[in-house]
């Protein structure tokens, strides 16, 4: 593939692929693709943060992050990197697929993951996808659309499966594709109400279970209590709202549902390490 930037644009439905090095990180970094999902072709070599967290490619690897999601490229190499974004109109299915929605496991796991290695094989396969689809953008005819379109969802579908192999252990693999449904309906519904939300009886509540059995079906695959995963989703927010807004923190605590600001202060500390004002200076130094 070459260094240009190709788009495809429709009736709303919107798609694009570019390619970057480490020349050109700030324009990845930038403004520009923040409201579009994205999915990053990544080769060994660069370094990147993802909702605060940070990775680092030892092997080629995708990337894929949601509109609300954080993303910035601290480093890369010489190597060209590559970046689909694409809106909602283009590619979200809703109703089935879920797996491989916009929303789906990818973008939106229990575990917080949103990196997929590469092997040798997967490798070629994804690398042949993402020409395909730029072929499809230099060509551009009446079938480009659904062309792409089925390249982007076979991207997803091979990604979703090397995530569960690589994030999954068998038994856990059997426990999560038998209640994935159940899970990532608890993580949309912690997406949906986390400003007014904040306790595990509500989210039970939600799912006509009792809070007890809600939590022991976390238990059973080892991870963080609901009660956690509710409070980080919070903390996820504030550090955005820290980073792109100029809300003042106690403007912040009353967006996330805190009538005391005090109280949100302390539970940011304790989440991250730092009070929301030492968090701010040192994200925007």
């Amino acid at each position: 593939m070459n260094n240009s930037a190709n788009t495809f644009e429709s009736h709303h439905k919107k798609l694009g692929l570019i390619s970057f090095n480490s020349e050109t990180l700030d324009f990845v970094n930038g403004e520009t693709f923040r409201p579009y999902i994205k999915v990053l072709f990544v080769p060994a070599g660069y370094s990147l943060t993802v909702d605060f967290n940070v990775y680092k490619t030892e092997n080629s690897a995708l990337f894929f992050i949601n509109t609300n999601q954080h993303l910035d490229i601290q480093s890369g190499s010489s190597d060209d990197a590559f970046l689909i974004h694409y809106n909602r109109d283009f590619y979200c299915i809703q109703i089935h697929d879920e797996e491989v929605a916009c929303d789906g496991l990818l973008f939106n796991n229990i575990f917080e993951i949103p990196k997929v290695d590469l092997l040798e094989d997967e490798l070629k396969t994804v690398s042949q996808l993402f020409k395909q689809i730029n072929d499809e953008l230099n060509f551009q005819d009446r079938s480009s659309e659904e062309m792409i379109r089925t390249y982007l969802k076979q991207i997803i579908i091979r990604a979703t499966r090397q995530w569960k192999k690589q994030n999954l252990q068998t038994e856990e693999l059997n426990l999560i594709t038998a209640e994935q449904d159940f899970f990532r309906n608890f993580s949309r519904l912690v997406d949906i109400h986390y400003k007014e939300k904040h306790s595990v009886a509500d989210y039970a509540n939600l799912l006509n279970l009792a809070p007890k059995t809600l939590s022991n079906k976390f238990h059973k695959l080892n991870l963080e209590n609901p009660n956690e995963m509710i409070k980080n989703r919070i903390i996820l927010e504030a550090k955005r709202l820290l980073l792109y807004s100029e809300l003042s923190i106690k403007e912040i605590a009353y967006q996330l549902g805190y009538e005391d600001p005090a109280y949100f202060n302390r539970m940011f500390a304790q989440k991250s390490g730092k009070t929301p004002a030492v968090f701010r200076k040192e994200i925007k130094a």
